[in-house]
């Protein structure tokens, strides 16, 4: 089998022929009990014949999407700008409607936002009058959970490395340190998929690579599956085990591939410099 291969579908919009497509499962109640820590099922995600046009537009920004992401698989979207990866992702996460086809996630269709997955984007968009503790807190208070904070922020912060900060107001933290509390904000309300759109990008390159570890470490942790919009062929191969190249104009997948840069995905290592060489050279060909 290659590594690689052009993504196409058949006319009823079914993927290619030997690509696994697991079960949806039915919608599970959300347990209030669960532990910070435990694993849980991630989220199967479904994309269907998915296509996109927004209002005055003459032609459409996505067209004929139809992708399936495995519970607790790390996806990427690969592509330049304009291509659509933060369109697609905000059709996943519900806060969009497409113009035709669905995303269903565990066989429901999305039709709105939930507290199930969660998005984060570029700016940490915290509260700046609030401590690090009551900022992580703030989705458990909007989904009206409020008796598990003093159990679940504690561990939380000490998952994303802010124990020590749990009481300091978040304007005297670094950009990396707020996005480690929108982190642990997101996820307090135990979602089964973390959807990514560059919340890395404005971070400095240390900070930068700290996170991209640390995100797919603590993921793998709780079973999450994580779909990540990225423009970053290295970020991609740090993160994800599976990348979607995207071309523009419109908007469409062009290659499917899974990712192998080594058990530890060290980037100085000889197997990852040749992954990430791999998928270079498959974005300047194809996207």
């Amino acid at each position: 089998m290659t590594r690689h291969a052009a993504f196409t579908t058949n006319a009823q919009g079914q993927a290619p022929r030997g690509a696994a497509l697991p079960v949806a499962r039915p919608m599970e109640v959300e347990s209030g009990d669960r532990a910070p820590h435990s694993p849980k099922a991630g989220a199967h995600v479904q994309i269907e014949a998915l296509s996109h046009r927004y209002r005055g537009m003459s032609g459409n920004c996505l067209d004929d999407i139809n992708v399936t992401v495995p519970s607790g698989q790390v996806m990427a979207l690969v592509g330049r700008s304009g291509c659509g990866k933060s369109t697609l992702l905000h059709l996943i996460s519900g806060l969009m409607q497409p113009a035709q086809g669905g995303v269903y996630i565990d066989g429901n269709r999305v039709n709105a936002a939930s507290p199930r997955w969660v998005v984060m984007f570029q700016a940490p968009s915290l509260f700046p009058w609030m401590s690090v503790a009551q900022n992580a807190a703030l989705g458990l208070r909007f989904a009206r959970r409020v008796s598990e904070i003093p159990e679940r922020v504690p561990a939380l912060l000490e998952m994303v490395g802010l124990s020590a900060y749990a009481d300091r107001n978040v304007q005297d933290l670094s950009g990396g340190q707020q996005q480690r509390v929108a982190l642990a904000r997101s996820l307090a309300t135990q979602p089964e998929l973390l959807l990514l759109d560059e919340p890395f990008s404005a971070l400095d390159a240390f900070t930068r690579r700290a996170l991209q570890q640390d995100v797919r470490r603590i993921a793998k942790e709780l079973g999450l599956t994580v779909v990540l919009v990225t423009h970053d062929i290295t970020e991609a191969a740090i993160m994800a085990d599976r990348a979607l190249i995207m071309a523009p104009d419109p908007g469409r997948i062009v290659t499917d591939t899974m990712l192998d840069p080594g058990p530890e995905r060290h980037r100085d290592s000889p197997a990852f410099e040749a992954e990430r060489a791999r998928l270079a050279h498959l974005f300047e060909t194809t996207a």
